[in-house]
């Protein structure tokens, strides 16, 4: 199996510490966000510390044809996406018939559409190539109904039971389908202290994920 990781929303703070701890392990990675500087930042970062490559895309999930730009831009580029980690994903607050519903549509494209554009994309690949890993990343709301964040609440059910399907699918293959869903996690509008330290609870999840004890 090739070791070369796509990671969505490389950025954010969990996104970069799953790449850092690909990067670590020696694999290559696609950094993808909308933020460019900071993908480059941590293009730099990666590279320099772990001698591996690491190439950047630009983009915004939100859009419906994103996942479609991003898998042409890696075919035409000739890399072999052998993990996917779709971390891209983002919620929103208040009572849902308040609440906008373009901002909901695009917390429902970028949680839900973009990543199941993105699985299929890369998965017939892995497939055909029988060997292939997933990492959804969900949430623990995915579990429970969420009063005042209904939308992103029920994305993250549905990531749950997409991922878990996917594995069913899959078994008798060296492909795997795995669902991450953290609890409270440190990220730039969540100040928290050492409690959700995202270093070591992203590090074990990470090391779960590749031990294949989190199989789903």
């Amino acid at each position: 199996m090739g070791n070369t990781a796509l990671v969505t929303d490389a950025s954010s703070v969990i996104g970069a510490e799953l790449a850092r701890l690909h990067a670590a392990k020696g694999g290559d990675l696609v950094l993808v966000a909308r933020r460019e500087k900071a993908l480059n930042d941590l293009k730099s970062e990666l590279e320099k510390a772990y001698g591996i490559k690491a190439t950047v895309i630009a983009a915004d999930l939100a859009h419906p044809d994103s996942a479609e730009k991003i898998f042409t831009l890696t075919e035409a580029a000739g890399i072999q996406i052998d993990v996917l980690i779709n971390n891209a994903g983002f919620g929103g607050h208040g009572k849902f018939y308040k609440r906008d519903l373009a901002k909901d549509q695009a917390i429902m494209q970028v949680n839900m559409v973009s990543l199941v554009n993105l699985t299929h994309l890369y998965l017939q690949g892995m497939v055909s190539r029988n060997s292939g890993k997933i990492l959804h990343v969900a949430s623990t709301a995915g579990f429970i109904p969420g009063p005042l964040q209904a939308v992103y609440y029920a994305t993250k059910a549905f990531v749950v039971s997409f991922s878990q399907a996917i594995a069913q699918e899959l078994s008798g293959t060296n492909v795997t389908s795995t669902v991450l869903c953290p609890g409270a996690v440190v990220t730039g509008f969540v100040e928290a202290d050492d409690l959700n330290n995202p270093h070591s609870a992203i590090e074990m999840y990470y090391r779960l994920y590749f031990n294949e004890d989190i199989r789903v």
